[in-house]
């Protein structure tokens, strides 16, 4: 036993030497390429010897589930302050031998923005966060490191009747979300996060700074929906502000089977759709225990354009099933709809949306799909057989129609729009800790994704990209036919267009992950490769990484 703890304790302190190499040899080359040269860059890098490395890397890791001890660490995670330490971040990681992930608010459902299986650095967006707003020509820029609650604050402060067409979690970083599309309860009356960006920053696989001009049109499409980090690091969109009325209702309507559920279901998958543009009805569909008794509770959570009046005498004509009455109304302004949308409590302060932490990260796993004809009586009461059955997954069926169905499914790479009734999201959240805690909730909302192949779309199965779903398919060797897997399911027919996008700006796939968009060639951007660029510093990680795994088997084999 002695042996081996004298083993264990020389691969440890071997991986901390081969570690603080590349440390200083990421320090040296980001001072060398930082403008202007910045001597205390070491602030803003964390190596895993560094006290505050576990903080800064949990801080924003919204899923329990990639927090654990046998998830993948970054080797270092670099924190900007600078557009410039962005782009010496790129330039440094090629030059060391690093993929490079990079996280703006950490609410990636497969964690991919601060996860690999290979050794990586986590480039952390938090501190690029300022957002101006012009409201001359309403629109503002918004860094990526912001979150969609400090947006909706910044444009709350300089007019009380603009908003933004964006998501209802307020700790969501805008550069994911917008990147991936970005959708929200005014998707109806003005479309997608996407629809309204009118100019971009990014840094590139060479370490440049472009703007829409600089990076040409078709890179401009490719990351307003195709996920800007298979292409480079969005450091910032110019968004165009939308006009939302002085006073907006909001009201929220509860039905279980018992109470008429099934019949206002089959009647929301034709009115949510193609109802007033100002009204989004969003519809949560749960299986509970009541009195004993497991049923179907359906809860109706809507944010209407306009007074209380207005819509409850929309809703008498077109959807009396619902039986909404002006008691279940509550009229406010814009901002205090993010608050109730928000979950946060009657009176709250917007100052609210300004808080960053999360207190209560659960274990969870997402999937999604697209509807375009409705589900049948029959098949609705079949589904809550199998939902009782199955005991926890819920659905979340989010209406389209309206202004998304005014746009091209071509105009941005995001293509689910005219056709589609609405968009599906499984859910489940967990508590407990460990594999078999793990696999069985995963296992219990793949089962519903797969009693549900019936009444979604297919050829392809098509499936939202801000609900990342890594079941979907994963790339291994970055290849154009592992990439069209997911691609075609996320994308539809843009996917080939977004290959070319890639093969143009980033033909080595140094910005790659599990799920991004690969190049037309399967190489792939590292040391081994022929042909690819030539690292001009330190592997210090790749050079001892082989001693180390011989040490820890020789240990094992002792034991």
């Amino acid at each position: 036993m002695p042996t081996v703890l004298s083993i264990i304790v020389f691969t440890v302190c071997f991986t901390c030497a081969a570690t603080d190499s590349v440390y200083e040899s990421f320090l040296q080359c980001l001072k060398t390429h930082s403008s202007p040269p910045d001597n205390n860059i070491s602030t803003i890098v964390y190596s895993r010897s560094i006290s505050s490395y576990e903080p800064v890397l949990q801080h924003y890791i919204r899923n329990a589930r990639f927090n654990t001890t046998s998830t993948p660490k970054p080797v270092l995670i670099v924190t900007p302050l600078t557009e410039s330490h962005v782009s010496a971040a790129v330039i440094c990681s090629k030059n060391i031998g690093f993929q490079l992930r990079i996280r703006s608010g950490g609410h990636d459902f497969e964690g991919v923005s601060y996860v690999s299986d290979q050794p990586f650095f986590v480039l952390d967006m938090f501190n690029l966060r300022s957002i101006s707003i012009d409201m001359t020509a309403r629109s503002g820029w918004v860094q990526s490191g912001a979150t969609l609650g400090e947006l909706y604050y910044k444009i709350w402060e300089n007019s009380k009747v603009h908003g933004f067409p964006a998501g209802v979690c307020p700790t969501v970083g805008v550069g994911g979300h917008i990147s991936g599309a970005g959708y929200g309860n005014m998707v109806r009356k003005h479309g997608l996060s996407v629809d309204h960006v009118v100019d971009a920053k990014i840094v590139d696989v060479d370490g440049k700074i472009l703007d829409r001009k600089a990076m040409g049109e078709d890179l401009f499409w490719a990351i307003r929906g195709g996920g800007g980090a298979s292409f480079g690091v969005v450091l910032a969109f110019k968004i165009q502000l939308v006009e939302v009325p002085e006073t907006v209702t909001v009201f929220q309507v509860e039905r279980t089977l018992e109470q008429n559920a099934t019949d206002v279901v089959y009647k929301w998958q034709t009115i949510a759709p193609t109802t007033d543009d100002g009204l989004f009805m969003r519809m949560l569909v749960q299986p509970i225990t009541l009195n004993k008794q497991k049923t179907i509770r359906i809860s109706i959570y809507a944010l209407y354009l306009g007074g209380a009046d207005d819509v409850v005498s929309l809703l008498a004509k077109d959807f009396p099933e619902l039986g909404l009455g002006k008691q279940d109304c509550f009229e406010m302004n814009w901002i205090e709809s993010a608050l109730w949308w928000a979950s946060f409590g009657k009176g709250a302060s917007p100052d609210v949306l300004l808080n960053r932490e999360s207190y209560h990260v659960k274990f969870m796993k997402r999937k999604s799909d697209y509807v375009k004809t409705p589900i049948s009586k029959q098949g609705l009461q079949w589904l809550w057989e199998k939902m009782i059955e199955l005991g926890e997954p819920g659905l979340v069926f989010n209406p389209y129609g309206g202004k998304m169905n005014e746009i091209n499914a071509t105009e941005t790479p995001f293509p689910h729009r005219s056709g589609n009734l609405f968009k599906i999201q499984y859910s489940i959240n967990w508590k407990e800790a460990g594999v078999e805690a793990d696999t069985r909730n995963k296992d219990l909302v793949k089962k519903l994704h797969s009693y549900m192949t019936g009444f979604v779309s297919r050829n392809p199965r098509s499936a939202y990209l801000n609900y990342r779903d890594l079941d979907i398919g994963i790339t291994k060797n970055w290849s154009y036919h592992e990439g069209k897997v997911y691609g075609e399911s996320y994308y539809n027919g843009n996917f080939e267009r977004l290959v070319d996008v890639k093969t143009d700006v980033d033909p080595h796939n140094f910005f790659r992950n599990e799920q991004s968009i690969p190049p037309r060639t399967s190489k792939v951007w590292n040391e081994k490769n022929e042909g690819s660029p030539s690292p001009s510093t330190s592997k210090a990680w790749n050079k001892t990484k082989p001693y180390i795994m011989i040490i820890l088997f020789i240990a094992i084999a002792i034991v």
